[in-house]
């Protein structure tokens, strides 16, 4: 996540045979949550919900859900989302219910789940959600955020919804100040203001951009595509034309992997003042700072096409256990991330590159280069498999494997550039990891999750070989991949080498490398080691120490230890005080500096003519 957008039975004929335990022909919109038609039922609760953002009160919104024909007493919950749980319960102001009887009650059970009483199954329930001042500049492009130009609201930060009545259709009407114009994936209606949803799961994933913003339309694969830009007060100009123009390559690439798109139409909500990406359905949120996006727009590009691609692989292409059903507890667990993401993070690349869009590496084999360096320096790659890593990766809590913290995202795009390389070997270039993509579309892409046993029977169906010692290998066992033995088949070999981090004038860098996190505002930050044999671990420090003070600086929150530990140079001391287990502990860190890992990719010099063909294709993205 961070996050891209995500033929069906072509391409099992294109494969020569079909996939084992594949069903022909799945449709992308099987999902219930997914589904096209309204599903009525006399037992079912009618609900509609009005949003009110006065743009003069930026701390937060109101919300109003009405409910019929429902039971005397039932239970409405907050969704919580399976990648990126903001606990947004911790912001909603007290609950009220009305009732024709006027003698309604709501009753608190647990963080997101509340008991409605309501004699005679009509209740007006109202309640308002707070957007907290953001700490930085900036803020996640996911959460909401109110400013008098405009406002990113609905989700499942905004919306309750009745417990056993997922499936029930909702309307949404917009209260909004006068002149705002809308962009969302929820369905319009004859009244602009009023959309519709036929489902729980299309509501709350359906963010709601709202105000005076810029807006485009394009098409991908004979599908509209709406591409919305949210400007604030000090943003600065920039190409929006360029940008328009690489939203419009990238979705023609991404759909031409496929062979069509998995939704009816598509938003980008883009938003100036924000960073990082959600995937959605059928819309994606995007934070493109316009400063950025002035100097150079490869990163930003880059991000859109990770975050777009998910419309097909995570959204579609679901790994078992992630996001399976509406719930308002825990339900992100899979082992199967390092796919949906590792292998998206390798189409961020690829996708601006087939459309000539603004890159972040000049070549291929740059981009290979940068992944390897970062994938090397983490060493919690080589220590944990891929499949543990995905299994902690949206966990609720920082570092639940103590000092280290792999990166699913680079550990899965290392093994995706190696599984491209041994089917295009074992075909003799006549398919690719694109193959692998859309006979993967074909067999999950209805309510089956895929697992790594999946992903390997795919694989092995697409290149007609056996990868079994591959997947054994590299995603159910930890150890470092051996890149080398999988370059060779382009002709190439990974020069690596260690050495101390240097800055711009060409002085050792100090390692400063120690993080926090903070559970709740008033709460001490609780410290996140990456590297069980750097300075701060060899010190003393451990993930999930609370840390209270730096050299006698009192640590109340992340930017305050960001700030204490920003002039300390090599040779300096850190002393350091956290509780551990209600215990204070001072450690005594001497920075020094650190090792930088760096990659470069050459050719062999017995490399073979077919090698230097192959190598030709995989470097054009082709």
């Amino acid at each position: 996540m961070r996050a891209l957008a995500r033929a069906q039975l072509g391409a099992l004929l294109l494969l020569g045979g079909a996939v084992p335990g594949s069903v022909p022909g799945q449709n992308p919109f099987h999902r219930a949550s997914e589904a096209m038609e309204v599903r009525y039922s006399a037992s079912q609760p009618v609900v509609s919900y009005t949003l009110s953002v006065d743009s003069a009160d930026t701390t937060g919104f109101a919300m109003e859900m009405r409910v019929a024909n429902a039971a005397d007493t039932f239970r409405v919950a907050m969704v919580r989302h399976p990648e990126y749980d903001d606990r947004f319960w911790r912001f909603m102001g007290p609950i009220t219910v009305l009732t024709p009887g006027g003698s309604g009650s709501v009753t608190r059970l647990d963080s997101a789940l509340w008991r409605v009483s309501a004699p005679g199954g009509s209740a007006t329930l109202r309640w308002r959600v707070g957007v907290p001042p953001w700490s930085s500049p900036v803020r996640p492009s996911w959460r909401p955020v109110i400013r008098r130009g405009g406002a990113l609201v609905g989700g499942p930060h905004s919306f309750l919804y009745v417990v056993g009545a997922e499936l029930a259709p909702v309307s949404v009407t917009l209260d909004l100040p006068a002149g705002w114009d809308v962009a969302t994936a929820l369905t319009p209606t004859s009244d602009p203001r009023r959309y519709f949803a036929p489902t729980v799961g299309v509501l709350t994933d359906s963010p709601i951009l709202a105000g005076r913003f810029a807006s485009w339309w394009f098409s991908a694969g004979d599908v509209s595509h709406r591409f919305v830009y949210m400007p604030i007060p000090d943003g600065v100009p920039f190409d929006s034309a360029a940008l328009v123009r690489a939203a419009t390559g990238v979705a023609r690439e991404a759909v031409a992997v496929f062979g069509r798109a998995p939704y009816r139409e598509f938003t980008f909500l883009a938003q100036d003042g924000a960073y990082g990406g959600l995937e959605h359905a059928s819309s994606v949120s995007l934070g493109m700072p316009s400063r950025e996006l002035a100097s150079d727009m490869g990163e930003a590009v880059s991000e859109m096409a990770h975050e777009y691609f998910h419309a097909w692989n995570l959204v579609r292409i679901r790994p078992a256990g992630f996001g399976e059903g509406i719930t308002w507890e825990p339900n992100g667990e899979t082992r199967g991330l390092w796919f949906a993401e590792g292998v998206t993070m390798l189409y961020a690349d690829i996708l601006p590159r087939r459309a000539g869009a603004p890159l972040v590496d000049s070549t291929r084999i740059a981009h290979v280069e940068r992944l390897l360096g970062r994938y090397l320096s983490n060493v919690g790659n080589g220590m944990v498999s891929p499949e543990r890593a995905s299994l902690v990766a949206n966990a609720t809590r920082p570092a639940p494997l103590g000092d280290i913290d792999p990166s699913v995202h680079d550990q899965g795009e290392v093994i995706g550039t190696m599984l491209d390389l041994v089917i295009r070997d074992a075909t003799r270039d006549r398919r690719t990891l694109d193959d692998l993509m859309r006979a993967m579309m074909v067999r999950y892409s209805a309510d089956s999750g895929y697992t790594t046993a999946g992903v390997e029977a795919v694989a092995a169906s697409v290149c007609g070989c056996v990868v079994r010692p591959f997947f054994d290998r590299w995603v159910r066992r930890a150890g470092t991949v051996d890149v080398d033995r999988y370059l060779r088949l382009l002709g190439l070999r990974a020069r690596v080498t260690r050495a101390a981090a240097l800055d711009a004038k060409g002085r050792p860098e100090p390692d400063l490398g120690l993080f926090s996190w903070q559970p709740a505002p008033s709460a001490l930050p609780e410290l996140i080691v990456t590297n069980p044999k750097g300075i701060w671990a060899r010190g003393g420090l451990h993930s999930g120490d609370q840390v209270v003070a730096v050299n006698g600086a009192a640590i109340a929150n992340p930017r305050a230890l960001r700030a204490a530990l920003t002039p300390l140079a090599i040779g300096d001391t850190a002393r350091v005080a956290v509780l551990r287990a209600g215990v204070r502990v001072i450690a005594t860190v001497p920075i020094a500096g650190y090792e930088r890992v760096t990659v470069r990719i050459e050719p062999l010099p017995d490399a073979t003519a077919a090698e230097k063909a192959r190598l030709a294709r995989w470097s054009a993205g082709r």
